[in-house]
């Protein structure tokens, strides 16, 4: 299994879907990364070459991928907390940052649903109880 950019890439892929396995490699940078190569998109990253998989480790290296990039995102989010943009108060309130609506959908960045309504009475009841023996 070739290890590219400290990440294992599966061998019985194709090397243009491997390559995405590398966080900042992705459909649309694969395709130059292969050609600068001159690695054929088709091949099964079992039947690359030792040259091949080095051509590939430069030119994926002069890029900005894995720690870094990780490293950078990071650190422009943190950046929009601490000057108080909107961004960075959407981020920090775990909602969209992009002008989705929250009002339906947006379940990934929410969480689960929690319903808000009205109680029985009896329910009521206990939560008052119960609020009061914190109190005590």
């Amino acid at each position: 299994m070739p290890r590219i950019a400290g990440v294992d890439i599966p061998e019985k892929k194709r090397v243009d879907i491997g390559l995405g396995y590398i966080y900042g490699v992705g459909r649309l940078n694969v395709k130059p990364i292969l050609e600068q190569a001159k690695v054929n998109p088709g091949k099964r990253v079992a039947e690359l070459t030792a040259e091949e998989i080095s051509r590939l480790q430069k030119l994926i290296d002069a890029m900005k991928v894995e720690g870094d990039l990780r490293k950078e995102v990071r650190q422009n989010i943190a950046r929009l907390r601490e000057i108080g943009s909107y961004r960075g108060m959407r981020h920090a309130k775990g909602l969209p940052a992009r002008g989705q609506r929250t009002r339906t959908n947006a379940r990934t960045k929410r969480g689960k649903r929690v319903t808000i309504g009205a109680l029985k009475k009896e329910a009521m009841a206990k939560t008052d109880t119960a609020k009061k023996e914190v109190k005590k």
